[in-house]
């Protein structure tokens, strides 16, 4: 294949095949729709790129996706601060913020606990977790880990290092799909589950 096409195109078709979920059959497509496609198209798609590695970082507080630091739900007084929901991944705050009836704050693990994979506690936010409760007047921590193996050992984990501190913590209410992943859950069932919580 490298012999026939150009070295742009081969680099582009082998980038986007690095991608989750994208195998070579749609890099190529993906690939062939940028080089008909409009300039423009094509410059805001790599100025977005560009702007996604520069702009973003993670948050101190909760450590989720932000351009500002803190980000917009740590910036904001109005959020109840006594209560925080622990989530694997940024998407997951994105689910959780859908359903509309959450006004606490966050805190971002990147991950879950995975031998297989390598990830051990050390790998995520577990420690600045801790930290936060003990500074900053937290009363209640949800653990909205997915519901599969891996999310229950991390919240096990969790649930052992913060038990000492005298706090409040709670688990998403068994409403969500076992094996699935928080950021795929319908809004319906995750207000369900928020609503439902149950003590650890």
């Amino acid at each position: 294949m490298s012999q026939v096409l150009p070295p742009s195109v081969t680099k582009l078709i082998e980038a986007f095949s690095r991608l989750p979920g994208i195998g070579p059959k749609t890099a190529s497509r993906l690939t062939y729709y940028l080089l008909r496609a409009p300039d423009n198209l094509t410059l805001s798609l790599a100025e977005a790129l560009n702007d996604l590695k520069s702009k973003t970082r993670y948050c101190a507080i909760c450590h989720n996706i932000t351009e500002d630091d803190p980000c917009v739900v740590c910036k904001n007084e109005k959020r109840d601060r006594a209560t925080v929901v622990v989530v694997e991944d940024p998407l997951d705050v994105v689910a959780v913020e859908r359903t509309g009836s959450f006004n606490g704050l966050y805190h971002v693990l990147h991950g879950a606990i995975s031998p297989v994979e390598g990830i051990g506690p050390d790998d995520l936010r577990i420690k600045e977790l801790v930290v936060r409760v003990q500074t900053q007047g937290i009363v209640e921590v949800i653990i909205a880990t997915n519901p599969n193996m891996e999310g229950e050992a991390t919240a096990m984990y969790i649930k052992q290092k913060l038990a000492p501190l005298g706090i409040k913590i709670t688990r998403l209410a068994r409403g969500l799909p076992s094996g699935g992943d928080l950021e795929y859950v319908d809004t319906v069932t995750l207000l369900r589950a928020l609503q439902g919580r149950g003590e650890m």
